[in-house]
C-alpha cells in the first residue's frame, strides 16, 4: 500500500495461505507472502468500495461492493465476473460461505446463491427493506442475521420465515441495542454479536436471551471477532482486545 493507507472493509484467507483485503475507494488486494508484498487484483470489479469477501470451498473469491453487487473470481484474483442475477439491490454488506451454499446480506435481505445457474434467490421472507450487516449459521442449519435497526433475526430451516428475537440485546442502562455489525457462533455454539456502539453480547440459548460480556472493554464500537480455542479477540474502534474468561477480563 502506499503512504495513505486505503480503509480495509475485509479480510479473507484462502486455503492456500493467500490473503484478500477489500478497501473503500482502491479496490481489492491479494498478498502471498504473509503482507510482504500487496498487489491490486480486483481487474473486472466496477465498483472499487468492497465491503466483504467470501472464500468458498472449491476456492472461488467472492467480493461484495457497494454498488455494484457481487463479483467472483476463480484466477486467484486475476479477473472478476459480475454475479448478480436476481439481486434487488447491490450493496452486499457480508457474505457467508456455508456447507449448503453461499449467502449475501444486502440492503434488502439475505439472498442464497444457486448453484449451477448463479442466480440468487431471497432466503425467506421477513427482512424485505433490512440492511442486514452480519451472518451466522448455526451447526443446525439456523441462520442468524445481524441488522440495522431490527436487531437479530433467526430462520430455522422449515419454519416459515425470518423472526424478530424479542428479548433483544439489553446493555447495562437497559437499553436495547438494535443495530448489529457482526455475529460468530463459538465451538460450544453460543451465539455472539458485535453491536455499533454497545459493545459484545452472547447467547447461550439460540438467540432468546442475550447477555453483555463486554463492560470492561474501553471501546464499544465492535468491528470484528475471532474466535480462538481459548477466548475471543474483538477488534473495535479503539485497539484490538482478547479476552480468555468470556469477557470479565479484557
Amino acid at each position: 500500500f502506499d503512504q495513505s493507507a486505503p480503509s480495509i472493509q475485509a479480510l479473507v484467507v484462502t486455503g492456500h495461505g493467500a490473503v484478500y483485503a477489500g478497501s473503500f475507494g482502491h479496490g481489492i488486494f491479494r498478498t502471498a507472502d504473509r503482507g510482504e508484498t500487496w498487489v491490486p487484483v480486483g481487474g473486472g470489479v466496477t465498483d472499487p468500495f468492497i465491503l466483504s469477501l467470501a472464500v468458498a470451498r472449491e476456492g472461488a473469491v467472492y467480493a461484495g461492493t457497494f454498488r455494484g453487487g457481487v463479483f467472483r473470481s476463480r484466477d486467484e484474483g486475476k479477473t472478476w465476473q459480475p454475479l448478480n442475477e436476481g439481486l434487488k439491490r447491490l450493496e452486499v454488506k457480508t457474505l457467508m460461505a456455508a456447507d449448503d451454499g453461499l449467502y449475501a446480506g444486502t440492503s434488502d435481505g439475505v439472498y442464497r446463491l444457486n448453484e449451477p445457474d448463479d442466480r440468487w434467490s431471497v432466503v425467506t421472507t421477513g427482512l424485505d427493506d433490512v440492511l442486514v450487516h452480519a451472518l451466522a449459521r448455526s451447526m443446525d442449519g439456523t441462520l442468524y442475521a445481524g441488522t440495522s435497526g431490527k436487531g437479530i433475526l433467526r430462520f430455522r430451516r422449515h419454519s416459515s420465515g425470518w423472526v424478530r428475537m424479542q428479548q433483544g440485546l439489553k446493555n447495562h442502562e437497559g437499553m436495547i441495542e438494535n443495530f448489529i455489525r457482526v455475529l460468530a457462533i463459538d465451538q460450544d455454539q453460543n451465539i455472539l454479536a458485535g453491536t455499533f456502539d454497545g459493545g459484545v453480547f452472547r447467547s447461550a440459548d439460540g438467540g432468546l436471551t442475550w447477555r453483555p460480556i463486554s463492560r470492561a472493554l474501553p471501546n464499544d464500537s465492535i468491528r470484528g471477532i475471532v474466535l480462538l480455542d481459548q477466548g475471543l479477540i474483538v477488534a473495535t474502534g479503539n485497539g484490538i482486545f482478547k479476552t480468555t474468561d468470556k469477557g470479565k477480563q479484557w
